[in-house]
């Protein structure tokens, strides 16, 4: 919740300005008398009253003793959550709650959520949504009633007792062989993106990570670069933080003389720019522009078409080309837990299992006799 000072034509008293926001995400401005004199010089006594406004209300104090409305608890819960949560898990969960859960739920009361009711709400977003969608929505449901059950607004936690749509087992991941990665970074020469694809590919980098990083993350002396820093976008929000994914993303890599000659060189060019990967006129590159035009780069040049995060997965195959085996590739894509990595080698080890079946092909005689 943010807020402002203002003075009201004719009266003594600063008013706190507080924007507030329903489940809808529709904005309402609340107009409180601080009871602070605008006279005497008091606009930083005001401000700190405020601050304590904001704190006292963004838990929308919600009775318990009262049939409140599922959308406003839901609301009061995620901001409850809020102390405990990245910023850009935070703006992730209103996102959903704003654009499906509370259109869906408007006018229901915590008393009528039942096993049916959310039942329909499945069925509905499974006409627009994946079911593994629809299970992270439920997750969040289930949360937020579970906090209900606690402070015994609700008897049940009507999640609990419903069958979630079956977990669908992601299998469109793609990835570029040797070859594709270096025609790749051949026909991204010139291209606005082009520093963009190159640190990803080295660094195996996700889109968040490298947009995130910044010229104080390069230390030209020692020859490392550090991934400390995530730009995200959930909807039209664009998302700054020192927070990377998990503990484990934070990392200091080295760089090596062709890179750090490129990136002196782009640094000499930047001017004052905070980030690295930046437009020509200093804007910072935002996620959504990467991927699109990722896209239509790979349709320009005929490439086959893979998503800007596969790239990640194209790093994996290009370290495996070189040699390096499961657990250096780990370390290198900052895995926490090495089954991540096993699953890309399962869809690399398919090459080398063609590559073994062609050769047995070309050997041996399976010919029918006759």
């Amino acid at each position: 919740m943010t807020g402002s000072i203002q003075e009201k034509k004719g009266r003594k008293y600063y008013y706190a300005v507080l924007n507030t926001y329903n489940a809808e995400g529709k904005r309402k401005l609340k107009w409180i008398n601080t009871g602070i004199p605008v006279k005497g010089n008091n606009k930083r006594k005001a401000n700190e009253k405020l601050k304590e406004l904001l704190v006292d209300n963004s838990r929308y104090n919600i009775d318990p003793t009262k049939d409140v409305y599922f959308n406003d608890y839901m609301l009061h819960w995620l901001e409850m959550l809020k102390i405990s949560i990245s910023p850009n898990t935070y703006e992730s969960y209103r996102h959903i709650l704003q654009l499906h859960i509370a259109p869906f739920f408007r006018g229901k009361k915590l008393s009528e959520m039942t096993s049916f009711v959310l039942e329909q709400y499945i069925s509905e977003k499974l006409k627009v949504v994946s079911p593994n969608t629809v299970r992270k929505h439920l997750v969040n449901i289930s949360k937020c009633l579970d906090t209900a059950l606690r402070q015994n607004i609700i008897m049940y936690n009507p999640v609990k007792r419903i069958e979630l749509p079956k977990k669908v087992k992601f299998d469109g991941a793609k990835y570029y062989n040797e070859k594709q990665i270096e025609q790749l970074i051949e026909i991204a020469k010139g291209d606005p993106l082009e520093i963009v694809i190159r640190l990803t590919i080295f660094y195996g980098l996700r889109r968040s990570e490298v947009l995130g990083l910044k010229w104080d993350a390069v230390d030209f002396e020692n020859r490392t670069i550090a991934i400390k820093h995530t730009v995200v976008q959930v909807g039209s929000g664009i998302y700054r933080s020192d927070n990377t994914k998990n503990e484990s993303s934070r990392a200091v890599f080295p760089i090596p003389n062709r890179i750090l000659s490129e990136l002196a060189a782009l640094k000499a060019e930047s001017g004052n720019n905070d980030y690295i990967c930046a437009h020509k006129n200093g804007d910072p590159i935002l996620p959504n522009y990467v991927s699109k035009h990722f896209a239509a780069l790979l349709k320009r040049h005929n490439m086959p078409h893979i998503r800007f995060h596969d790239l990640r997965h194209s790093s994996a195959t290009y370290l495996k080309y070189l040699g390096f085996d499961l657990k250096d590739i780990q370390i290198w894509l900052r895995h926490k837990d090495i089954g991540t990595t096993m699953n890309i080698y399962t869809h690399l080890d398919m090459d080398a299992k063609s590559n073994i079946a062609n050769s047995l092909d070309a050997r041996l005689d399976f010919s029918p006799t006759t």
